[in-house]
Parts: C-alpha cells; structure tokens; sequence
C-alpha cells in the first residue's frame, strides 16, 4: 500500500480552497521556524539581530530614528572586536 493517497475527486468534501488554505498555513509555520532558526543561529555564533534592534527602537523610542542595517552591524562589529586598535590575546 502506497502512504500517497491521491487527492479527493471533484464531488468530495476537501475543497481546491480548503487546500489552498492547508497550504498556506503550512508555507506560514515553515516561514515562522525558519527565521526562528535564523535568528538562533545568528544569536548563537554573535552576529546581532537588526529586526529586534529596529523593533525595539520603534516601540520603546519612538522619538529616536534607528540606524540604517550596514550602520548598525559597523556599530556593533566595532563594540564587539574594538575600533581601530588591536588586542593581544
């Protein structure tokens, strides 16, 4: 016996829309755990999440304008490995 059932005929009960809705949903909760993922994995090995930046400066600094994307990861490479000046070990 196959797993694959083949799709209902035409006089069935599931619907093309009933589908097309199945598959958005599911298309929504693989977009979702995807940039959970990425934002795991970006958390995991350092690299700084802009979104949740920009998110926070919107809702909890409305009168300050967040900085652009290439400004904020140059902000926070420089916090992170320092300015212009070397480290030894």
């Amino acid at each position: 016996m196959s797993r694959w059932t083949p799709l209902p005929a035409d006089g069935d009960m599931v619907t093309a829309g009933t589908t097309t809705r199945v598959v958005r949903v599911v298309v929504g909760l693989l977009a979702t755990w995807w940039r959970a993922s990425a934002r795991t994995a970006r958390l995991a090995i350092g690299i700084p999440d802009y979104d949740n930046y920009a998110e926070h400066i919107r809702r909890n600094h409305p009168e300050r304008t967040p900085m652009t994307r290439d400004e904020f990861f140059r902000e926070r490479m420089d916090a992170r490995y320092g300015k212009g000046r070397s480290r030894c070990c």
